[in-house]
């Protein structure tokens, strides 16, 4: 059989999920990656001995990576030791009140009842009825989409009546809690997504039954050691990954992709091209006008797009006495929600998100010192915001928060080493479309056959991989786009 050959542009979760698969079925797969490291916004950063996870620190779902690694016949757990959390994370309300979530439900149903008296039966609603829509709607994110026809399987017709699309997540709750914290508390995961808990559709509300059921882990090395691990799988498979090569240009002739041009001028021609960066970006710089039809430029600046992160990573000289992972709302957590998503601008009272990593992988610091990741949602670059004139301030409010609100005293005093990433930085050095972290957003106009598909619609012989894509944004998500364009390709090629 003809070796076939796989260019895969981008060495993020969904480009080297598809790369590992693909070089396991024989095809000779070259990866080109513009940073000089592995993992695109899942990569490690490292400042003077500590390691930082450059973007998502919660992974979920760890069946779905352990079934990427049985598919070249390996065991993830031979390449990565996974931490189970309890809690899953602290939640702090301004009130005081604090939500730790457990994935023991016995544990569960008793801290609900101690917090939120009356509301555990509520609990065993939710529970029951998200584990159903589980049951039906995963199946339906694991199959690609490309016409109206893949609606009317029997998967999706059993999927519908647990779709709860004509309905906002924040109200959705409403049916099973009461108390707003409760419902809150079950909501805020819709910032996964970048959106707002009060526009996201109720479909999501199975992200809260997946954290508390299957648990929320922690690769010792952080996040990023999934990268580097998925890498070495590519690798042993006789894959080769070009760090540090950037690619200028998907090539394309009579409508196909026949391979790509690096910034050095060099071209490397494919049977098979896989896009895994950023799609909004890719489709403004990577390929030409000429060749695009339904997503172009134009198309794009109309749809929604999610939210921004401001970030800190800072080094400290001492260990904090907090868990992995806090969140801490904001007063009026509805007004911050909107100031991001709808006004587009800066949150005087912001809610944030810090993980201390040390408690769980002390590894990741000096002897005697910690990691503190600091993520604060924020409008993305559609705002205006001048981050230039409004970063030095920003960072003294945040700095000023974790001080008083999250209880990290003197913090100031104690940062070895920093570093500060603004939604001009996500666009700028990390060439994400208007800052959007999340890419596109996830509304059911923006879903399945709505969302770009894997087998690139605009291009025959490119596929698509990554959070623009479907099934969405998300590590598992996008371990599946991986999946899903790699047996595409297969199947393309009478493989499988």
């Amino acid at each position: 059989m003809t070796r076939r050959k796989v260019v895969v542009v981008g060495a993020g979760p969904g480009g080297l999920t598809a790369a590992m698969l693909l070089a396991n079925r024989g095809y000779q797969v070259e990866v080109f990656e513009k940073q000089p490291v592995v993992g695109g916004r899942n990569a490690a950063m490292k400042l003077e001995g500590f390691t930082f996870d450059l973007g998502p620190t919660f992974l979920m779902m760890p069946n779905i990576l352990e079934e990427m690694f049985e598919r070249t016949r390996r065991s993830v757990h031979d390449y990565l030791d996974m931490r189970p959390l309890d809690p899953l994370y602290r939640l702090i309300f301004r009130d005081g009140t604090e939500v730790r979530p457990s994935p023991d439900p016995v544990k569960m149903r008793a801290h609900i009842a101690d917090l939120f008296p009356g509301n555990e039966a509520g609990y065993d609603r939710f529970v029951a009825r998200e584990r159903e829509k589980y049951s039906r709607l995963v199946p339906c994110l694991q199959v690609p989409y490309s016409s109206p026809m893949d609606f009317m399987s029997w998967r999706f017709a059993r999927a519908l009546p647990y779709l709860d699309a004509h309905r906002d997540l924040y109200s959705y709750l409403g049916d099973y809690f009461s108390d707003d914290r409760l419902k809150t508390a079950h909501t805020f995961q819709a910032k996964y997504l970048g959106m707002s808990p009060w526009e996201c559709p109720a479909t999501f509300s199975m992200i809260a039954y997946i954290e508390h059921s299957g648990g929320i882990h922690h690769p010792i090395g952080g996040l990023n050691a999934i990268s580097a691990a998925m890498a070495k799988v590519v690798e042993e498979e006789g894959g080769s990954i070009h760090l540090g090569d950037e690619v200028s240009e998907i090539l394309v002739q009579g409508g196909r992709a026949t391979g790509v041009r690096l910034g050095s001028g060099k071209e490397v021609r494919a049977d098979h091209v896989v896009l895994n960066a950023d799609f909004a970006h890719a489709m403004n710089k990577l390929v030409g006008r000429q060749h695009l039809r339904k997503w172009t430029p134009e198309a794009i600046e109309r749809k929604t797009v999610s939210c921004s992160t401001f970030m800190l990573y800072l080094g400290v000289d001492k260990l904090y006495d907090i868990p992995h992972h806090n969140i801490f709302f904001a007063a009026d957590y509805r007004h911050n929600v909107d100031e991001i998503a709808r006004h587009m601008v800066l949150s005087e009272d912001p809610s944030f998100y810090v993980q201390n990593a040390c408690v769980t992988d002390p590894g990741l610091a000096p002897e005697g010192q910690s990691t503190l990741y600091v993520l604060v949602p924020i409008a993305n670059n559609r705002s205006g915001i001048d981050w230039e004139r409004e970063k030095g301030r920003y960072r003294d409010k945040i700095l000023d928060y974790l001080e008083t609100r999250a209880g990290l005293s003197d913090l100031r005093r104690h940062i070895v080493v920093e570093r500060m990433i603004t939604p001009r930085d996500w666009e700028e050095s990390h060439d994400v479309y208007r800052g959007a972290v999340f890419n596109l957003g996830h509304s059911i106009g923006q879903m399945l056959i709505f969302r770009p598909h894997n087998k690139f619609e605009d291009i025959k012989g490119c596929y698509l991989v990554g959070g623009g894509t479907h099934p969405g944004s998300g590590l598992p998500t996008i371990y599946e786009s991986g999946r899903i364009s790699a047996e595409l390709i297969l199947r393309e090629d009478a493989r499988l």
